[in-house]
């Protein structure tokens, strides 16, 4: 909580810095440097010391951590004001739980957290509401929403970062299986499984370390995956494994897990990155059928393509009008150890040609200019190179050995050029190639989700002390974009329903608009609900079930709550 007077912003060469977020500037503190010998590099130690007051920037309105590191500075008078906003915003709140009640994700959560599930379904909502999942700013979000701890109590930021540290991993592990106990197992689903990374800011954390960063950062990471069901949209557990561990190596323990959770009549729809001759044994052992997408230039489909080149391409009965492309099936074996034949789907994009050969040809003109520049010169040539030149030395293997001049492999390239523009879905069942691209373009909502969860449900990087905080972290993230993903989706279904294009029925601009229906505290101390439900809000608000009256309603208890605390 941040104290309601203000003070002078401290001078401290080098330890001040300033961090905005929304409309509100952070002033930090930086109390300690550490050095991680085994890691090669310092972590700094910042917090939160106080929020810049907009009126005056040279001043702030301090939190009890300015109390603590600079205890010799002089407070003014304190005031007596509100700890609580005398506007609260309830739109995005009631909305989301309701979700919460249709789901009885918060009985779950009672069951495994006990007294805690309050305080969890307020991080869950904070996150989802301000796109962040920093424990400081907790505080300001819950000074103007309705929360669901008992009599609303405000927690400051100190007990959001304890209580991040007192949820433990069979908590967590056992809401993941109540959650999976409770889905649908008769049902043949398709799962769409994919991971991320997540840098990791602050703390010694076992599982963050350096890997294949797919945001290019230099900096430790974890693991991060999700299985998404996409016949219900839904996610249905989550996975955290060393940053340094491929993704396609981890695959088989997914695999074994989502058996675990009684998972069989299901079938996995996976990225180029999953595949692999061991991968897909595994899957026939265990019954699962399979979609997955393999590059054009690999070599395992390369025979097939160039066996259809120009059978296919400009055939109106093999065009896919809905992604502008073409596209067969061929039934043929894997690998010369498979013991059933499989079916490969090829399409070409013309526009997915132009791409790629203008890229190549930028490429193979980039190589041709490095090599001009080497020309005579006492160097040897990378390998990566001779795949489109002949490389021709001066003296080669002596002393005076030199690079003399580099000749284009055309027909090298020119037969590269020939597979731009195809790709390749295998399936272990038959279906058409349309049906093929369908299942693996409803992987879109899982790519959705994990853009949910780093822009906007702030797990682009995690600000965590201890691997018990980066735990209690990604759990509620997880139970969070359980949440995110019902409102994309009835969000989603209700425009192809009204067959009319909102530009506010999209999850953040939905959200911007309910946070609009407000609360206001009046002379008598009693919070009432501001002004009628909007037009844009009733077709928001209809996507979930819920009315004009089930907002005054609920109000109506938010004020009778607030009345007795």
């Amino acid at each position: 909580m941040y104290f309601d007077f203000t003070v002078e912003i401290p001078e401290s060469k080098g330890k001040i810095t300033r961090k905005k977020i929304k409309d509100v500037t952070y002033i930090n503190y930086e109390y300690d440097r550490i050095y991680k010998p085994e890691k090669q590099y310092t972590i700094p130690k910042r917090t939160t010391i106080g929020r810049r007051c907009e009126e005056d920037i040279e001043k702030m309105y301090p939190n009890a951590n300015y109390l603590k590191y600079f205890p010799d500075k002089e407070l003014p008078d304190k005031k007596d004001r509100s700890k609580r906003s005398c506007c609260l915003r309830i739109g995005s709140y009631l909305m989301i739980q309701k979700i919460i009640k249709d789901y009885e994700l918060d009985t779950m959560l009672k069951r495994i957290l006990g007294k805690n599930e309050d305080l969890f379904l307020d991080l869950v909502t904070y996150s989802i509401i301000a796109e962040n999942n920093a424990a400081q700013y907790y505080p300001d979000y819950a000074y103007n929403h309705p929360l669901f701890t008992s009599d609303m109590h405000i927690y400051s930021d100190s007990k959001v970062s304890d209580f991040l540290s007192e949820i433990t991993i069979n908590q967590s592990v056992g809401f993941l299986n109540e959650w999976n106990a409770s889905r649908n197992h008769r049902e043949q689903i398709y799962i769409s499984y994919d991971s991320t990374n997540m840098t990791c800011q602050a703390g010694d954390i076992d599982l963050a370390e350096f890997g294949h960063s797919k945001t290019g950062d230099d900096k430790p990471i974890i693991n991060h995956a999700i299985a998404y069901d996409r016949t219900n949209r839904e996610p249905l557990f989550c996975e955290d494994y060393p940053g340094s561990i491929v993704d396609i190596s981890q695959l088989q323990y997914m695999l074994e897990r989502a058996k675990g959770y009684g998972y069989r009549k299901v079938g996995f729809i996976l990225d180029r990155g999953y595949f692999s001759k061991e991968n897909i044994h595994f899957m026939d052992k265990n019954n699962y059928e399979f979609v997955i997408m393999v590059k054009g230039m690999k070599k395992i489909v390369q025979p097939l393509i160039r066996q259809h080149l120009g059978e296919f391409e400009e055939d109106r009965k093999t065009s896919i009008r809905k992604y502008k492309v073409n596209g067969i099936t061929i039934k043929d074996f894997l690998y010369p150890s498979d013991e059933k034949e499989r079916y490969f789907h090829i399409y070409y994009s013309t526009k997915k040609h132009l791409m790629e050969r203008e890229l190549l040809e930028n490429k193979i003109d980039q190589m041709a200019r490095t090599l001009k520049k080497m020309e005579g010169k006492p160097v040897t040539i990378a390998k990566s190179f001779e795949k489109y030149f002949d490389l021709i030395y001066h003296h080669p293997g002596q002393e005076d050995e030199r690079f003399t001049v580099a000749r284009e492999k055309t027909d090298i390239v020119s037969d590269e050029m020939r597979m731009c523009g195809y790709f390749c879905i295998i399936t272990s069942k038959k279906m058409s190639a349309k049906d093929a691209l369908e299942l693996y373009k409803s992987r879109d909502n899982s790519e959705k989700l994990f853009s949910a969860e780093k822009s906007f449900l702030g797990n682009r990087g995690l600000r965590v002390q201890s691997d018990e905080s980066a735990e209690t972290k990604l759990f509620i993230a997880f139970v969070a974009l359980i949440i995110r993903s019902k409102i994309y989706t009835s969000l989603k279904d209700a425009e192809e329903e009204s067959e009319t294009k909102h530009n506010f029925m999209t999850v953040p601009a939905a959200l911007k608009e309910l946070e609009k229906i407000e609360m206001t505290r009046h002379l008598d101390n009693c919070y009432r609900l501001d002004h009628a439900v909007t037009k844009t809000q009733k077709t928001i608000l209809k996507a979930f079930g819920i009315d004009a009256n089930y907002i005054k309603r609920k109000s109506e208890e938010i004020g009778a709550v607030l009345a007795e605390s």
